[in-house]
């Protein structure tokens, strides 16, 4: 049986897709772009760690750990992040023999929070069926 040899035809190409069209968002451009995210709290929970530090003036890491019901290692590795953003600040003493580690939000951590609220805010009254 002889092989027969085909050329295919180029395809037309698939249309691109749609930008999505948020308008109203906060930071949008006029062109409707939507602003990105903050990434650094957007994960879950850092934005637990930010959140709980926005609502009380400082936070022991003992305090964190049980409000956010996590482990040592994970508190301290988000915590740590959001330290090195400068979000949130963390100051070590001691109480007695015991270490001590509390946390606070910055100005620049509670502005990022503010952003960020609005943001979603922005999205859920954009996507909500009227």
């Amino acid at each position: 049986m002889a092989k027969q040899n085909t050329v295919s035809q180029p395809r037309d190409p698939a249309p691109a897709p749609a930008k999505p069209k948020l308008t109203g968002i906060v930071g949008a451009s006029s062109e409707a772009a939507p602003m990105e995210l903050d990434r650094l709290i957007h994960e879950r929970l850092r934005l637990g760690i930010v959140s709980a530090l926005a609502v009380n003036e400082a936070l022991t890491f003992n305090d964190l750990k049980k409000i956010l019901n996590t482990t040592d290692g994970n508190l301290s590795v988000h915590a740590r992040k959001l330290e090195e953003a400068a979000y949130i600040e963390c100051t070590k003493s001691f109480d007695g023999r015991i270490p001590k580690t509390e946390y606070r939000l910055t100005e620049l951590g509670r502005t990022a929070l503010e952003r960020y609220l609005n943001h979603m805010e922005a999205i859920i009254h954009a996507t909500r069926p009227r």
